[in-house]
């Protein structure tokens, strides 16, 4: 009988609120994140600052372990950013056309190539981190953190992150750039550990004319 009792108390008590520390959940994000062996999702990112009209483009997130990494755009069609093991492509022929750039890449993520590595890589010693709040997006319960670079950045100042309960994987991706601009980036059909296309993390340069940066 008092083990049923202590079995009936146990299940009558309230259940447990979730985590307001920001460092806590962007800890157990990063986890969960380098557990991944590759990871694929939709995206749209829109881009915006107090001098033009805000842009909205489309496309695909690919990644693979922590030194392949791609944005394929669907709109405008055939950009793309691509980190292949050895070098970071920038093809942009909405606005350069006939050359891509090329970047040695960098033994860490980066901003603006490796998008989720930049801040779910070992961030605990890159950034000062607050929690927001929470949000469901989708139909998914997030939690939002304040992520803010412990040195100095020369192309953020700041970022917010909805990160799953679930999967600890970002649904939404808010970053204040330089130049008052804000870039948005918002993930749909999450994919954890997809087989991914190899030819995916290749870029061809037929055709087009390479620039060494």
């Amino acid at each position: 009988m008092a083990l049923l009792v202590a079995a009936f108390g146990a299940s009558r008590l309230p259940a447990q609120a979730p985590s307001t520390d920001g460092v806590s959940i962007v800890r157990q994000a990063s986890r969960k994140y380098q557990a991944l062996s590759s990871f694929q999702a939709a995206f749209r990112q829109v881009r915006a600052d107090k001098y033009d009209e805000p842009e909205t483009t489309r496309g695909t997130l690919y990644q693979e372990g922590k030194n392949r990494f791609a944005l394929r755009w669907s709109d405008p069609a055939k950009e793309a950013i691509v980190l292949d093991g050895t070098f970071f492509w920038i093809y942009t022929p909405s606005t350069s056309p006939g050359q891509v750039l090329r970047y040695a890449q960098q033994n860490q993520p980066t901003y603006g190539g490796d998008l989720i590595g930049t801040f779910l890589d070992n961030p605990e010693a890159r950034y000062r981190i607050s929690y927001v709040s929470s949000e469901v997006i989708d139909g998914h319960q997030t939690d939002a953190v304040l992520m803010e670079p412990i040195a100095k950045d020369p192309n953020f100042l700041r970022a917010t992150l909805w990160l799953d309960r679930q999967s600890g994987m970002p649904r939404r991706i808010e970053v204040q750039e330089k130049r008052e601009a804000k870039r948005t980036l918002y993930l749909a059909s999450l994919l954890q550990n997809p087989s991914i296309p190899p030819s995916v993390f290749k870029f061809d340069t037929k055709g087009l004319k390479v620039i060494p940066q």
